[in-house]
């Protein structure tokens, strides 16, 4: 098969563990999963579907802190390795323009995507029903919140790591105020990350039954020669309730609507104790990756059963093929998402 790289830095200190001689599967755990377990910090009873990113000469990280009173809140970790983590023990200091405290009523998923100089958090929040937050911040002391982009009902917010024709660009998953039983992936582009518009269709959920239900975006797309590798979850729902898995995708690098590539077989499902057994059992939900561009390594993190952190691995020539090997697109997935 042909081969593909990675566009973009290289990331040398970034965790990895080689895959086991007898693993049969394009995405393997690591062996000390999970990363993050139960009450992390004293009123933080769970830390699950979080994001980090390289910074300065370690790693840095938005996790979504279940508080011990049910209401979810975004807090910052830092490492010097990416798998042990401190937590800084408040929730992050959101303010407005004006630097004035401006705090959600809740926040949750959140996702950190770093383009050009600037770092940016986006979560799901209340604005008169569920929908996309977005802070900015230099420093990662100040976190000032935009506008935002999208009206309810919106969740599984991800930016791209750059702009595409110049443009800033959100993947998002329209939704209802409940815990939607439908769901299929958007695009949307700005100039300013105030004004969103230019809304296309990407894909939507599928005759392959993990992704039968729903589907979200989850970490932000990986640049590759071959288009952006996008890692998403899929949902089904079975008679013991809904299952969580992660699926991959590869995006046209230019017209990100357009579906090149897409794996008829997840890459990763709920096996393991700490994925099958937890406050939301049988979820694999993921919201980050570490990937370096030399080796071709990725680190995959993810929400475990909405009660911990866990870690696999691959390489973007695993997966790629992996995805081409099992390569099945669905009708108007390889269509600019309009209508």
């Amino acid at each position: 098969m042909a081969d593909i790289r990675i566009i973009g830095e290289n990331l040398s200190n970034m965790p990895w563990q080689d895959k086991p001689a007898d693993c049969v599967t394009p995405v393997w755990r690591y062996s000390e999963n999970p990363v993050i377990g139960r009450n992390p910090l004293p009123n933080v009873a769970r830390i699950f579907n979080s994001a980090v990113l390289p910074y300065e000469d370690g790693f840095i990280g938005v996790f979504r802190g279940e508080q011990r009173d049910g209401i979810p809140h975004i807090y910052l970790g830092r490492s010097k390795d990416a798998v042990h983590w401190e937590f800084d023990p408040e929730k992050i200091p959101f303010t407005d323009k004006n630097g004035e405290p401006f705090m959600p009523k809740y926040a949750y998923d959140p996702r950190l995507v770093k383009v050009e100089d600037t770092y940016y958090i986006m979560w799901c929040q209340d604005m008169f029903g569920p929908t996309i937050g977005v802070a900015v911040t230099k420093d990662f002391r100040t976190f000032t919140r935009v506008e935002n982009p999208f009206l309810p009902y919106n969740r599984n917010a991800v930016l791209f790591p750059r702009k595409i024709n110049g443009n800033f660009v959100m993947l998002s998953r329209p939704c209802d105020n409940g815990h939607t039983a439908f769901g299929d992936i958007f695009i949307s582009e700005s100039k300013d990350m105030e004004f969103w518009g230019r809304h296309r269709h990407v894909m939507g959920r599928s005759e392959n039954w993990w992704e039968s239900l729903k589907i979200g975006g989850g970490a932000a797309p990986i640049e590759t020669d071959k288009g952006w590798l996008m890692l998403y979850h899929g949902v089904v729902n079975t008679c013991n309730g809904y299952v969580y898995s992660i699926g991959a995708a590869i995006l046209d690098i230019n017209e990100p609507s357009k579906v090149l590539h897409r794996c008829s077989n997840y890459i990763l499902a709920p096996e393991e104790w700490y994925e099958e057994r937890g406050f939301v059992p049988n979820v694999c939900f993921p919201c980050a990756t570490l990937h370096d561009a030399e080796t071709g390594r990725i680190a995959i993190y993810y929400g475990c059963a909405d009660s911990y952190v866990g870690i696999a691995f691959t390489t973007v020539q695993e997966l790629w093929d992996y995805i081409i090997k099992y390569d099945k697109l669905q009708k108007d997935d390889d269509k600019i998402g309009m209508r």
